[in-house]
């Protein structure tokens, strides 16, 4: 009653590639890596803090009006 053999491993195998394929468990197999590799690197530079690209804010987009008729007013008023 311990373990299971290797043809019962065997035969669990083939019945999982039928069900899922082989594309998919390859695609399954690739996103596990990936994110066990970022795990990793997450726990080693867990003690320091994240490095800043730009310090600088991002620019704001700016209320440009157009001379041209195609454009909606974004700022809608009530008829008086």
């Amino acid at each position: 009653m311990g373990s299971f053999s290797i043809w019962h491993w065997l035969i669990v195998l083939l019945v999982v590639v039928l069900i899922f394929g082989t594309k998919k468990l390859k695609n399954i197999g690739s996103d596990l890596g990936g994110a066990v590799k970022g795990f990793k690197d997450g726990v080693k530079s867990g003690g320091e803090p994240p490095a800043e690209a730009d310090a600088s804010p991002a620019p704001q987009v700016g209320t440009h009006k157009s001379a041209s008729s195609n454009t909606v007013d974004v700022e809608a008023r009530t008829k008086s």
